[in-house]
This record gives C-alpha cells, structure tokens and sequence, in this order.
C-alpha cells in the first residue's frame, strides 16, 4: 500500500522546508505528495521544485481557503488508485524511520492513527491497539494523526468543507472528529478493526498555541471549542454529556497549565456553548487571522 501525503499549507516557508526534509530520506518512488497551497503559491512551487527527484514525486496543486477543502482537494489531485493518506500540516515533521514503521502497518489499515507529539509530549494518548474506536475515544485521533485509505475516505465523503480551521462557517475544528463519527455510523465494521498504532510511531507538530499572543490563544481556543460544540449536536450525544462537554471547557485552563493559562478555559467553554447554540455571539468567527 502506497503512501498519499496531502498537505492545506499558507506557504509558511520555514516549516514548510522542514517538513519535506524530514521527508526526503523516507520516501519510496510511488509514494506522493500534495501540497495545497491556498496563499503563496510561488514560494511553495519553489520548494518543491528544491526537493523534487527520482523518488520524491510531489504536486502542487491550489485551492480555496480552508483546511478541509485544500485536504479534500489535495486526495482529488493524487493519481488513481488506492493509497493510505495522511495529513499532515506544515508544521508536521517526520522522525527518521517515521514513514516506515507507518508503511509496515499499511497492508492491513483500512482505518488508524498515530500519535502526534509537540514541544511538551504527545497531544493525545490513544487507545491500546484492538480497541474498537467509538463515539468516545474518537476525540483522542487530530487531523495530523489519522490514516485512511482513499477509498474508505472517498466513500466517506472526506471533510466537511465546513469544518475545520480557516473553513467558510464558525465551526472551526472538529473535521477528523466529524469525518470518523460518519465512519461508525457506516462502516462499523471499520470501527471494530481501527488499526491504533503504537506510541512510538509518532510525528512531531507544534503546540497549538505557539507564536500567539493572549488575544491570539483565547480567539482560537473559542473558535476550535466552537466547531467541537457544534460536533456534540450534530452526531446526536446525550444531553448529559453535551451538558458535561461544554461546563468542562471552564477547567481547559487548569488541565493544560503548560500552554494556557486559567482564564482561558472562559474562552473554551463560550465557543462549545456558541457551537451547542449554533450561532456566534458577536466577535470574529474564524480560529485565526494570519
């Protein structure tokens, strides 16, 4: 099984060129890479162009602003066939041997994740592998950690271009949530064999809130905490964990004390109640202005 590697980017050169250098050991002649860019088209032509050769085949495609829509469009630009894909974001990186251990569970994951770690660990711990992944511990898998064959994703219906950082709406995260709620609602049988790989096959990312200011932290958080509310409606959960879900974004603050601080779980618990609502009250509506 071959690897598919889309990639929505700005155009951020930086993390950008670290991310195809950590790449360009790894890769194997029929894997491919898409990079989406949705600003910056230039700068992201000239980067591939630096790393293109015999066994880093990588395309450059556009399309409009959005996460979801460049990833959704990123899957559309890759050749025919079956491949595993995966997301990563630009500022992903790749440890060495990160592609291969990857590539050894290829053969039979129609559906998995792995680990993503930053600067302070992993963003999330998963499950241990054989446990089935349900409308639970499906908030554990980020874009950035989710493997899926095209087809499963195809026959999904891949994002919802309505979701997710930088999306046409206010629910601005969620997607990968969204996308693996729909596939134990229709492929439960998928959901039973969730391939959860273990904690050593990782890639690297950048903490959420690096480079913002407070302003900047607090605008995203409700933003993100905005499309994950909408998420708890629109999948159907009980009333009492809805209720739960949205009060227990005041303590985000005090569980994540490395990268926020108390305050900002106001911050979280407003946009999980604007997303419940369905609505906005008042300020901006995207995660991010840069």
């Amino acid at each position: 099984m071959n690897l598919g590697l889309v990639v929505s980017t700005l155009g951020r050169a930086e993390p950008l060129e670290r991310l195809l250098r950590s790449l360009s050991a790894q890769v194997r002649p029929d894997d491919r890479l898409v990079l989406v860019a949705q600003d910056h088209l230039a700068e992201v032509e000239r980067l591939a162009e630096m790393f293109r050769g015999n066994a880093f085949v990588i395309e450059v495609t556009t399309s409009p602003r959005g996460a979801s829509r460049g990833r959704n469009a990123g899957v559309a630009a890759l050749p025919p066939g079956d491949r595993l894909l995966h997301f990563p974001n630009d500022t992903t990186w790749y440890p060495d041997g990160s592609l291969d251990a990857i590539r050894a569970e290829a053969s039979s994951l129609e559906a998995g994740a792995l680990t993503v770690v930053d600067e302070h660990g992993p963003k999330f711990s998963l499950p241990d592998d054989g446990a089935p992944l349900d409308r639970w511990n499906v908030w554990t898998v980020i874009e950035m950690g989710l493997l899926i064959r095209r087809s499963v994703f195809e026959e999904l219906g891949g994002f919802d271009p309505d979701l997710g950082t930088g999306a046409p709406s206010p629910w601005q995260a969620g997607e990968a949530t969204d996308l693996l709620l729909r596939l134990i609602e229709r492929r439960p049988d998928l959901a039973r064999s969730f391939g959860w790989l273990p904690p050593e096959v990782a890639v690297g990312g950048i903490a959420d809130a690096r480079g913002l200011s407070a302003a900047e932290r607090r605008r995203k958080l409700r933003a993100y905490g905005r499309g994950l509310g909408r998420l708890v409606m629109r999948h159907s959960y009980p009333w009492w964990w809805r209720l739960a879900f949205v009060f227990g974004g005041i303590a985000f603050g005090l569980r994540h004390r490395t990268t926020n601080t108390v305050p900002d779980g106001w911050w979280v618990f407003l946009g999980r109640a604007e997303g419940m609502l369905g609505h906005t009250i008042g300020g901006s509506s995207t995660a991010v202005t840069r």
